[in-house]
């Protein structure tokens, strides 16, 4: 005896085509080309949560470089020296001392370049 399979084959459809909902084209509504475009969407959003950290990491960096030279120090000066002096502060923490209290970035400036010998 056969057993018809609809109620599952409309289902699975059915999942494929709401995750390819704002598509543009036949990518949101024809089954076949929806598979392939949402196979992809799901691929590029496993590997941009990768970069997005990875991106992050650069801008923390960019704005403690341009906070640093500002106080008269190289980025690599600056974590050298706070990496001497034993001060546990993180990037993604320094960039936004550096962007939001600059009277503190500017301390621990300070503490840098004193463990420095400066």
């Amino acid at each position: 005896m056969r057993v018809p399979g609809g109620v599952k084959h409309a289902k699975r459809r059915r999942k494929i085509l709401k995750l390819s909902k704002g598509f543009k084209g036949k990518r949101k509504n024809c089954y076949r080309i929806a598979k392939q475009a949402v196979v992809k969407a799901l691929m590029h959003q496993y590997t941009s949560r990768k970069l997005r950290k990875r991106d992050m990491r650069r801008l923390w960096i960019i704005r403690i470089g341009a906070a640093a030279k500002r106080e008269g120090l190289s980025y690599s000066k600056l974590m050298g020296g706070l990496r001497k002096a034993e001060v546990a502060v993180n990037r993604k923490i320094l960039a936004d001392l550096a962007v939001r209290d600059p009277e503190a970035f500017a301390e621990l400036v300070q503490v840098a370049k004193e463990a420095m010998g400066r």
